[in-house]
């Protein structure tokens, strides 16, 4: 008598078919022809079928292998591809799908569990049953039972099944977060940071450092009780003496003139000396100091010894006079006050740069909205290198104990595989996050709506990817060229993906999966800069007055 306790039985109401064809870990089955509507109902879900990215099964012995479906069709449509003769039983539909998996249920004291895992040892047969895959047996598949993880939202087509992210591989190994404008993506970086914090709310101690490089000030809303680093409030300090060498150069000469070899010999030689002497201020051995070593320094020193440097002859003062114009042209910007402020003497401010980037409040968020683009770059670049440097200079244990992640929203913008000049400080500094972070404990999770604009060498080490909607031919072939050929149903689905709707493959991925991310309410979301004209076109003109405090924001680069 059966036991209908045993899972291990089949289900007859989920029968959808029969295998035609099995080539390698790819079989095609055709559909049941009673199926009239395509969907099952088992113990109060529905499940769709042949749906992209959904889970069936065969049965085989004591095992069960699984499959995900990447493609629906007509039989006469397959026919015709294969070169075979189209019969009158061709109106039949066909579903294809890849083989990834297998399990086994076992009795362990008293109950019932599947032991799951990826790939198979052996392949099923022509002319044997597909069946769609229950709850019961999905969350087994996707590791909803695993421990280290952090939900994300559910899978669609799986009746609901909750789908998550295994925290290690996810933030250690490095992300991608990629779609259009208006796809979501902001939405999905704001939860899976919210779950990274609250998943330890039960814990004894549980403290997380993330870092956000916010270029559109989108993420204080999201995230009011964080630590809020910003230019217009004053909160943000990379004093100029935090810059390495390259990135000063960077700075003072520019890139229309970055080859200039005799104006970067003039900065290192005058940056050595002044760093030197920082040194000897706070305490420290000048002879162990060279042009990177992070020293204050006075600028105004600085520029005394290029001064001092100059040829007698004035015909060959042309490039200590270019650096020199360059630095007042740089000090009289009010934007920049937060980089070329002087430095005091007063006291060694290195150790209170760094709380500022590692403070106790959770997330770090850096909003660059307020920085000048011919430095976003730069700075950007300062915050990564200093993490990284950071991590490089601790001991083993120390590393083990202080993992971190930063986030780049807008990723082109600071690694774009443009290769300009302002942007290379940048890309060099977040390159090598990418390509050695994971060794150190600093993970990385790169957000962009133009993939195609991405350095190929930082997107290449992301390990797992959640990709929105994209609807531009560029950005979904450069995303094809990382994902494997048994994936390619699923990137042809990227320009149809809803709001919150992503593609999840890779390490942190149970499966490569189509989900759904959650809901957030509105105060934990990222701010929103859609302007509504229907709402904003019933207002009235602006006034004289308001164009009065506009023009006085606008003269003061102040904003509100």
């Amino acid at each position: 008598m059966r036991n209908i306790d045993d899972p291990r039985h089949v289900i007859e109401n989920l029968f959808i078919g029969e295998i035609i064809e099995v080539d390698g870990s790819h079989i095609v089955a055709e559909l049941d022809k009673s199926l009239s509507e395509l969907a099952r109902t088992y113990e109060g879900n529905t499940y769709l079928v042949g749906q992209f990215g959904s889970i069936i099964k065969v049965h085989f012995a004591h095992k069960i292998l699984y499959a995900y479906v990447g493609r629906l069709r007509m039989r006469s449509e397959y026919e015709a591809e294969k070169g075979i003769v189209v019969t009158d039983a061709s109106d039949e539909r066909v579903v294809e799908a890849d083989l990834f998996g297998e399990g086994t249920w076992i009795l362990d004291s008293g109950e019932w569990k599947l032991s799951f895992g990826r790939g198979v040892s052996s392949y099923p047969l022509p002319q044997q049953y597909i069946y769609l895959t229950p709850q019961s047996e999905l969350k087994y598949i996707f590791g909803n039972n695993k421990e280290d993880v952090i939900l994300l939202g559910e899978h669609v087509s799986s009746s609901g099944t909750p789908c998550y992210a295994n925290i290690n591989e996810l933030v250690g190994k490095h992300t991608a977060i990629l779609g259009s404008t208006g796809s979501g993506k902001s939405g999905t970086v704001a939860k899976i940071m919210h779950s990274l914090i609250d998943y330890g709310k039960d814990k004894e101690a549980w403290n997380p450092r993330i870092i956000v490089l916010d270029p559109h000030n989108e993420y204080s809303k999201a995230f009011p009780a964080g630590n809020l680093l910003s230019t217009d409030e004053g909160t943000l300090k990379l004093p100029y003496w935090f810059l390495s060498y390259t990135e000063i150069v960077n700075l003072v000469i520019g890139k229309t003139e970055f080859a200039a070899t005799s104006q970067t010999n003039i900065i290192k030689n005058a940056l050595l000396v002044a760093r030197k002497e920082g040194a000897a201020k706070i305490g420290l051995d000048p002879d162990k100091i060279n042009v990177d070593s992070p020293i204050p320094f006075l600028l105004t020193r600085f520029k005394e010894v290029i001064e001092a440097e100059k040829p007698p002859q004035a015909s060959k003062q042309d490039s200590h006079n270019s650096i020199l114009q360059k630095l007042e042209s740089l000090e009289r910007d009010v934007r920049l006050k937060f980089m070329l402020e002087e430095w005091t003497v007063e006291a060694d401010p290195f150790i209170e740069i760094l709380t500022l980037l590692i403070s106790k409040s959770q997330p770090c968020i850096i909003n660059l909205s307020g920085v000048p683009d011919e430095v976003a770059g730069i700075t950007s670049s300062v915050i990564a290198r200093t993490l990284f440097n950071l991590k490089v200079w601790q001991t083993l244990e120390e590393r083990k104990q202080d993992p971190m992640l930063l986030v780049c929203e807008e990723a082109h913008r600071y690694v774009p595989n443009r290769g300009e000049a302002q942007y290379e400080a940048a890309q060099e500094a977040i390159k090598r996050v990418a390509k050695e972070g994971r060794k150190y404990g600093i993970g990385l999770l790169l957000v962009s709506q133009r993939p195609g604009e991405l350095e190929p060498t930082v997107l290449s080490q992301c390990n797992s990817w959640l990709v929105h909607r994209i609807t531009n031919d560029n950005d979904r072939e450069s995303i094809k060229s990382f994902f494997p050929d048994s994936m390619s149903g699923l990137v042809k689905m990227l320009s149809g993906l809803r709001r919150r709707e992503v593609i999840f493959v890779g390490q942190a991925a149970a499966l490569p999966s189509r989900i759904l991310i959650e809901n957030l309410d509105d105060d934990k979301l990222p701010k929103s800069n859609d302007i509504s004209f229907t709402k904003g076109w019933v207002n009235a003109y602006l006034s004289e007055e308001s164009l009065n405090q506009l023009a006085k924001r606008w003269r003061y680069l102040v904003r509100e």
